[in-house]
């Protein structure tokens, strides 16, 4: 599926800063594309962080005529805090103490010249999710990763999904031992809600809606 995804916009985004491998990437550029594709409405991630997945999405939008929509307080999730694994003190904004990883995202977007292709939505998801009104195409969950935050997410997004929109969540990890199970809890739920599988890559979930 490599032959969805120009050079460019591949070698945009393996050069990005963030943690989603190739593999999982392109599929998501796949459903991203299947879904804009069929319905033309605006395709939407929670969790932007530096921008490495939403140049799959502005792409995708480029190619389809939408727009992709990102969702993210750019303060950080919990696990990207001082102290924690994920932390990289050059996010940081030394004036304020706090991450912030809205300037690393614009200049990506710049960089790979998809910037045109997206609206930023600064912001908390769930503040976000209770003043939106449209339908959306597919809704990609990879914000914060406690159960309150994933959760919160496919509550507030899942239902703005067009019939058979795509929802798609990272970092689903069945075994305890590979990686936090608040993710997987949402994909066993959207399951058990009338959501079918598509696709599974790596820790990647593709579901369709088929219900209200």
């Amino acid at each position: 599926m490599t032959d969805l995804l120009a050079p460019e916009v591949l070698a945009a985004f393996e050069s990005a800063t963030g943690f989603m491998p190739v593999d999982e990437g392109v599929a998501l550029h796949a459903a991203a594309l299947e879904a804009a594709g069929r319905t033309g409405l605006p395709l939407l991630e929670i969790g932007t962080y530096c921008g490495r997945s939403a140049i799959l999405l502005a792409d995708a939008a480029r190619s389809t005529g939408t727009v992709a929509l990102t969702v993210d307080h750019h303060r950080g999730s919990e696990e990207q805090q001082p102290g924690w694994e994920y932390h990289d003190p050059s996010l940081v904004d030394p004036e304020v103490g706090l991450m912030d990883t809205l300037p690393l995202f614009r200049r990506t977007l710049h960089r790979a010249g998809l910037e045109e292709h997206v609206i930023a939505l600064v912001g908390r998801s769930p503040q976000l999710a209770a003043v939106w009104r449209g339908p959306l195409a597919l809704v990609f969950i990879d914000g914060g990763h406690t159960d309150e935050h994933a959760s919160g997410d496919y509550l507030g997004w899942a239902p703005h999904l067009a019939p058979e929109g795509l929802l798609v969540i990272h970092d689903v990890f069945p075994d305890p031992a590979d990686g936090g199970q608040a993710p997987y809890r949402v994909y066993l739920r959207a399951l058990a809600e009338g959501f079918e599988e598509v696709s599974v890559t790596g820790s990647l979930r593709v579901l369709r809606r088929t219900g209200a």
